[in-house]
Protein backbone atom coordinates (compact mmCIF):
# COMPACT_ATOMS: atom_id res chain seq x y z
CA UNK A 1 0.00 0.00 0.00
CA UNK A 2 1.64 3.23 -1.13
CA UNK A 3 1.24 6.77 0.08
CA UNK A 4 1.13 9.80 -2.19
CA UNK A 5 4.78 10.45 -1.39
CA UNK A 6 5.82 7.03 -2.70
CA UNK A 7 4.75 7.68 -6.30
CA UNK A 8 4.28 11.00 -8.03
CA UNK A 9 2.20 11.20 -11.16
CA UNK A 10 4.07 12.92 -13.96
CA UNK A 11 2.70 13.26 -17.47
CA UNK A 12 4.05 10.55 -19.74
CA UNK A 13 6.18 8.88 -17.04
CA UNK A 14 5.79 6.06 -14.55
CA UNK A 15 7.51 6.81 -11.27
CA UNK A 16 9.02 3.95 -9.27
CA UNK A 17 8.67 3.99 -5.48
CA UNK A 18 12.02 4.62 -3.82
CA UNK A 19 13.54 4.02 -0.41
CA UNK A 20 16.75 4.76 1.48
CA UNK A 21 19.18 1.87 1.58
CA UNK A 22 22.83 1.04 2.28
CA UNK A 23 24.18 0.42 -1.21
CA UNK A 24 27.63 -0.64 -2.40
CA UNK A 25 28.82 -0.35 -5.98
CA UNK A 26 32.27 -1.85 -5.51
CA UNK A 27 33.96 -4.10 -2.98
CA UNK A 28 35.94 -2.56 -0.15
CA UNK A 29 35.68 -1.37 3.44
CA UNK A 30 32.96 0.57 5.26
CA UNK A 31 33.85 3.66 3.23
CA UNK A 32 32.33 1.99 0.13
CA UNK A 33 28.88 1.83 1.78
CA UNK A 34 26.59 4.57 0.46
CA UNK A 35 23.23 5.60 1.88
CA UNK A 36 21.14 6.59 -1.10
CA UNK A 37 17.74 6.30 -2.73
CA UNK A 38 17.14 3.05 -4.56
CA UNK A 39 14.03 1.40 -6.06
CA UNK A 40 11.75 -0.09 -3.45
CA UNK A 41 11.27 -3.86 -3.93
CA UNK A 42 7.90 -5.32 -4.84
CA UNK A 43 6.79 -8.59 -3.23
CA UNK A 44 6.18 -11.44 -5.64
CA UNK A 45 3.91 -14.46 -5.17
CA UNK A 46 4.58 -16.09 -1.82
CA UNK A 47 6.53 -13.05 -0.61
CA UNK A 48 5.85 -10.12 1.70
CA UNK A 49 7.25 -6.60 1.87
CA UNK A 50 8.69 -5.73 5.28
CA UNK A 51 8.89 -2.14 6.42
CA UNK A 52 12.19 -2.46 8.26
CA UNK A 53 12.37 -0.92 11.72
CA UNK A 54 15.79 -2.25 12.76
CA UNK A 55 18.57 -4.30 11.18
CA UNK A 56 21.51 -6.06 12.82
CA UNK A 57 25.14 -5.88 11.69
CA UNK A 58 27.24 -9.06 11.69
CA UNK A 59 30.81 -9.91 10.60
CA UNK A 60 29.34 -11.49 7.47
CA UNK A 61 28.18 -8.02 6.37
CA UNK A 62 31.64 -6.50 6.25
CA UNK A 63 32.91 -9.71 4.62
CA UNK A 64 30.26 -9.39 1.90
CA UNK A 65 31.22 -5.74 1.50
CA UNK A 66 34.87 -6.80 1.09
CA UNK A 67 34.01 -9.26 -1.68
CA UNK A 68 33.12 -12.59 -0.04
CA UNK A 69 30.96 -14.42 -2.56
CA UNK A 70 29.46 -17.84 -2.98
CA UNK A 71 27.58 -19.70 -5.72
CA UNK A 72 24.82 -17.57 -7.19
CA UNK A 73 25.63 -14.50 -5.09
CA UNK A 74 27.36 -12.21 -7.57
CA UNK A 75 24.44 -10.61 -9.35
CA UNK A 76 26.28 -7.40 -10.18
CA UNK A 77 26.22 -3.91 -8.71
CA UNK A 78 24.66 -2.02 -7.09
CA UNK A 79 23.81 -4.26 -4.13
CA UNK A 80 21.89 -3.43 -0.96
CA UNK A 81 23.76 -4.74 2.09
CA UNK A 82 22.34 -6.64 5.07
CA UNK A 83 20.95 -10.03 6.05
CA UNK A 84 18.65 -9.72 9.08
CA UNK A 85 16.03 -7.29 10.27
CA UNK A 86 12.76 -6.79 12.11
CA UNK A 87 9.80 -4.70 11.11
CA UNK A 88 6.16 -4.73 10.05
CA UNK A 89 4.42 -6.24 7.05
CA UNK A 90 3.61 -3.50 4.57
CA UNK A 91 2.31 -5.50 1.62
CA UNK A 92 1.94 -9.18 0.90
CA UNK A 93 1.65 -11.59 -1.98
CA UNK A 94 1.48 -14.49 0.45
CA UNK A 95 -1.50 -16.41 1.73
CA UNK A 96 0.19 -17.11 5.07
CA UNK A 97 -2.25 -16.17 7.90
CA UNK A 98 0.39 -14.45 10.07
CA UNK A 99 1.75 -12.26 7.25
CA UNK A 100 -1.04 -9.73 7.51
CA UNK A 101 -0.42 -6.03 6.94
CA UNK A 102 0.90 -4.49 10.13
CA UNK A 103 2.11 -7.79 11.63
CA UNK A 104 5.39 -7.58 13.55
CA UNK A 105 7.96 -9.88 12.00
CA UNK A 106 11.62 -10.91 11.84
CA UNK A 107 13.25 -11.30 8.43
CA UNK A 108 16.32 -13.24 7.34
CA UNK A 109 17.66 -12.72 3.84
CA UNK A 110 20.41 -14.74 2.14
CA UNK A 111 23.70 -14.03 0.37
CA UNK A 112 22.05 -14.08 -3.03
CA UNK A 113 19.38 -11.51 -2.10
CA UNK A 114 20.87 -9.39 0.75
CA UNK A 115 18.86 -6.15 1.19
CA UNK A 116 18.14 -5.85 4.93
CA UNK A 117 19.89 -2.49 5.43
CA UNK A 118 17.04 -0.58 3.86
CA UNK A 119 13.68 0.92 4.65
CA UNK A 120 11.94 -1.99 2.89
CA UNK A 121 12.82 -5.63 2.16
CA UNK A 122 10.84 -8.21 0.18
CA UNK A 123 11.31 -11.82 1.31
CA UNK A 124 9.74 -15.23 0.71
CA UNK A 125 7.31 -16.17 3.49
CA UNK A 126 9.59 -19.02 4.66
CA UNK A 127 12.26 -16.42 5.52
CA UNK A 128 9.87 -14.35 7.64
CA UNK A 129 9.08 -15.20 11.27
CA UNK A 130 6.59 -13.87 13.78
CA UNK A 131 7.91 -11.36 16.35
CA UNK A 132 6.34 -11.20 19.81
CA UNK A 133 4.94 -7.78 20.66
CA UNK A 134 7.01 -7.55 23.85
CA UNK A 135 10.36 -8.08 22.08
CA UNK A 136 11.77 -4.84 20.67
CA UNK A 137 12.55 -4.50 16.97
CA UNK A 138 16.22 -3.93 17.79
CA UNK A 139 16.44 -7.12 19.87
CA UNK A 140 14.45 -9.18 17.38
CA UNK A 141 16.72 -8.12 14.52
CA UNK A 142 19.63 -9.85 16.28
CA UNK A 143 18.01 -13.28 16.43
CA UNK A 144 18.36 -15.03 13.03
CA UNK A 145 22.16 -14.93 12.81
CA UNK A 146 23.87 -14.35 16.16
CA UNK A 147 21.34 -15.96 18.50
CA UNK A 148 20.58 -18.89 16.18
CA UNK A 149 24.30 -19.52 15.69
CA UNK A 150 24.83 -19.70 19.45
CA UNK A 151 21.83 -21.99 20.00
CA UNK A 152 22.65 -24.39 17.19
CA UNK A 153 26.34 -24.54 18.11
CA UNK A 154 25.70 -25.46 21.74
CA UNK A 155 22.57 -27.57 21.39
CA UNK A 156 23.03 -29.34 18.05
CA UNK A 157 26.81 -29.69 17.81
CA UNK A 158 27.80 -29.52 21.48
CA UNK A 159 24.86 -31.55 22.83
CA UNK A 160 24.76 -29.23 25.80
CA UNK A 161 22.99 -30.39 28.96
CA UNK A 162 22.81 -29.60 32.65
CA UNK A 163 26.12 -29.80 34.45
CA UNK A 164 28.34 -29.75 31.36
CA UNK A 165 31.36 -27.46 31.51
CA UNK A 166 31.30 -24.97 28.64
CA UNK A 167 33.95 -22.43 27.68
CA UNK A 168 32.94 -19.60 25.37
CA UNK A 169 35.74 -17.68 23.66
CA UNK A 170 34.62 -14.19 22.68
CA UNK A 171 31.88 -14.26 25.29
CA UNK A 172 31.13 -10.52 25.21
CA UNK A 173 30.62 -10.40 21.43
CA UNK A 174 27.54 -10.67 19.25
CA UNK A 175 27.35 -14.47 19.18
CA UNK A 176 29.20 -15.02 22.45
CA UNK A 177 26.89 -13.01 24.70
CA UNK A 178 23.94 -15.07 23.46
CA UNK A 179 25.93 -18.28 23.98
CA UNK A 180 26.63 -17.41 27.63
CA UNK A 181 22.92 -16.97 28.30
CA UNK A 182 21.83 -20.05 26.34
CA UNK A 183 24.36 -22.22 28.20
CA UNK A 184 22.95 -20.85 31.46
CA UNK A 185 19.39 -21.67 30.34
CA UNK A 186 20.54 -25.27 29.75
CA UNK A 187 22.03 -25.22 33.27
CA UNK A 188 25.61 -25.73 32.10
CA UNK A 189 28.62 -24.31 33.98
CA UNK A 190 29.90 -21.41 31.88
CA UNK A 191 33.46 -20.11 31.67
CA UNK A 192 33.61 -16.91 29.62
CA UNK A 193 36.74 -15.64 27.86
CA UNK A 194 36.71 -11.95 26.93
CA UNK A 195 38.59 -8.67 27.23
CA UNK A 196 38.72 -6.84 30.53
CA UNK A 197 35.98 -4.41 29.49
CA UNK A 198 33.55 -7.29 28.99
CA UNK A 199 34.07 -9.02 32.33
CA UNK A 200 31.19 -7.35 34.19
CA UNK A 201 28.80 -7.95 31.30
CA UNK A 202 29.42 -11.69 30.99
CA UNK A 203 29.13 -12.12 34.75
CA UNK A 204 25.73 -10.39 34.66
CA UNK A 205 24.68 -12.67 31.81
CA UNK A 206 25.43 -15.80 33.84
CA UNK A 207 29.07 -16.80 33.48
CA UNK A 208 30.25 -18.68 36.58
CA UNK A 209 33.91 -18.13 35.70
CA UNK A 210 35.56 -15.39 33.67
CA UNK A 211 39.00 -15.37 32.04
CA UNK A 212 40.53 -12.06 30.95
CA UNK A 213 42.17 -13.03 27.67
CA UNK A 214 44.89 -10.40 28.06
CA UNK A 215 46.05 -11.91 31.36
CA UNK A 216 45.51 -15.63 30.89
CA UNK A 217 45.65 -18.09 27.99
CA UNK A 218 42.81 -20.54 28.59
CA UNK A 219 44.47 -23.15 26.35
CA UNK A 220 47.31 -23.41 28.88
CA UNK A 221 45.09 -23.80 31.95
CA UNK A 222 44.37 -26.94 33.96
CA UNK A 223 40.56 -26.81 33.68
CA UNK A 224 38.86 -29.21 31.27
CA UNK A 225 35.69 -28.52 29.28
CA UNK A 226 33.00 -30.60 27.60
CA UNK A 227 32.46 -27.86 25.02
CA UNK A 228 34.79 -25.13 23.81
CA UNK A 229 32.77 -22.75 21.65
CA UNK A 230 35.09 -20.38 19.79
CA UNK A 231 32.48 -17.75 18.98
CA UNK A 232 35.08 -15.42 17.42
CA UNK A 233 37.22 -18.08 15.70
CA UNK A 234 40.38 -16.71 17.34
CA UNK A 235 41.78 -20.05 18.51
CA UNK A 236 42.00 -23.53 16.94
CA UNK A 237 41.23 -27.15 17.67
CA UNK A 238 44.96 -27.87 17.90
CA UNK A 239 45.33 -25.27 20.66
CA UNK A 240 42.12 -26.22 22.47
CA UNK A 241 42.31 -30.02 22.30
CA UNK A 242 44.41 -30.22 25.45
CA UNK A 243 41.70 -28.49 27.54
CA UNK A 244 38.87 -30.75 26.32
CA UNK A 245 37.54 -33.67 28.31
CA UNK A 246 37.80 -37.13 26.76
CA UNK A 247 34.53 -36.65 24.89
CA UNK A 248 34.80 -32.88 24.66
CA UNK A 249 34.20 -30.97 21.41
CA UNK A 250 35.59 -27.80 19.85
CA UNK A 251 33.13 -25.68 17.83
CA UNK A 252 34.16 -22.70 15.71
CA UNK A 253 32.26 -20.10 13.71
CA UNK A 254 34.82 -20.47 10.89
CA UNK A 255 35.94 -23.70 9.18
CA UNK A 256 38.27 -25.75 11.36
CA UNK A 257 41.55 -27.06 10.00
CA UNK A 258 40.68 -30.74 10.35
CA UNK A 259 36.95 -31.34 10.80
CA UNK A 260 36.07 -34.35 12.94
CA UNK A 261 33.58 -35.49 15.57
CA UNK A 262 35.56 -33.40 18.04
CA UNK A 263 36.24 -30.34 15.85
CA UNK A 264 33.25 -28.80 14.10
CA UNK A 265 32.10 -25.66 12.34
CA UNK A 266 28.69 -24.17 13.02
CA UNK A 267 26.88 -23.11 9.85
CA UNK A 268 24.01 -20.79 10.59
CA UNK A 269 20.67 -22.12 9.35
CA UNK A 270 17.81 -20.06 10.79
CA UNK A 271 14.73 -22.15 11.51
CA UNK A 272 11.26 -21.08 12.58
CA UNK A 273 11.29 -23.40 15.62
CA UNK A 274 14.63 -22.02 16.82
CA UNK A 275 13.57 -18.40 16.35
CA UNK A 276 10.35 -19.15 18.25
CA UNK A 277 12.37 -20.74 21.10
CA UNK A 278 14.74 -17.78 21.29
CA UNK A 279 12.03 -15.11 21.20
CA UNK A 280 10.03 -17.02 23.83
CA UNK A 281 13.08 -16.89 26.11
CA UNK A 282 13.34 -13.16 25.37
CA UNK A 283 9.69 -12.69 26.32
CA UNK A 284 10.36 -14.55 29.57
CA UNK A 285 13.35 -12.33 30.36
CA UNK A 286 15.81 -15.24 30.41
CA UNK A 287 17.53 -14.15 27.18
CA UNK A 288 18.59 -10.60 26.35
CA UNK A 289 19.98 -9.05 23.21
CA UNK A 290 22.60 -6.62 24.47
CA UNK A 291 22.69 -3.65 22.10
CA UNK A 292 26.05 -1.91 22.35
CA UNK A 293 25.13 0.87 19.91
CA UNK A 294 22.18 1.67 17.67
CA UNK A 295 23.02 3.88 14.69
CA UNK A 296 20.55 5.64 12.41
CA UNK A 297 20.56 4.37 8.83
CA UNK A 298 22.34 7.51 7.64
CA UNK A 299 25.34 6.51 9.80
CA UNK A 300 25.72 3.04 8.27
CA UNK A 301 29.42 3.61 7.51
CA UNK A 302 30.14 4.45 11.12
CA UNK A 303 28.13 1.44 12.28
CA UNK A 304 30.00 -0.93 9.95
CA UNK A 305 33.35 0.52 11.03
CA UNK A 306 32.43 0.10 14.70
CA UNK A 307 31.39 -3.51 14.12
CA UNK A 308 34.60 -4.16 12.19
CA UNK A 309 36.67 -2.77 15.10
CA UNK A 310 35.45 -5.74 17.20
CA UNK A 311 35.13 -3.43 20.21
CA UNK A 312 31.39 -3.88 20.58
CA UNK A 313 29.93 -5.73 23.56
CA UNK A 314 26.87 -7.50 22.25
CA UNK A 315 25.32 -6.25 19.05
CA UNK A 316 25.48 -3.24 16.73
CA UNK A 317 22.20 -2.35 15.00
CA UNK A 318 20.85 0.09 12.46
CA UNK A 319 17.63 1.86 13.40
CA UNK A 320 15.27 3.18 10.74
CA UNK A 321 13.61 6.53 11.40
Amino acid sequence: MRSASDKRSLPGAVQTAVMKAVVFEQYGGPETALVKNTPRPEPGPGEALIRVRAASINPVDWKVLAGMRGPGEDTGFPKVLGLECAGTIEETGSASPYLKNGAHVIGHSDLGRLGAFAEYLALPEEQIYSKPETVSFEAAACVPIAACTALQALRDLGRISAGKKVLINGAAGGVGHFAVQIARIFKAEVTAVCGVTGVDLVRRLGAANVIDRAREDFTKGTARYDIVFDAVAKSSFAACEKVLTGNGVYISTLPVEQPSKRAMTIRNTPAAADIAWLTTEMEAGTLTAVIDKAFPLDQAREALAYSLSEKAHGKVVLRMV
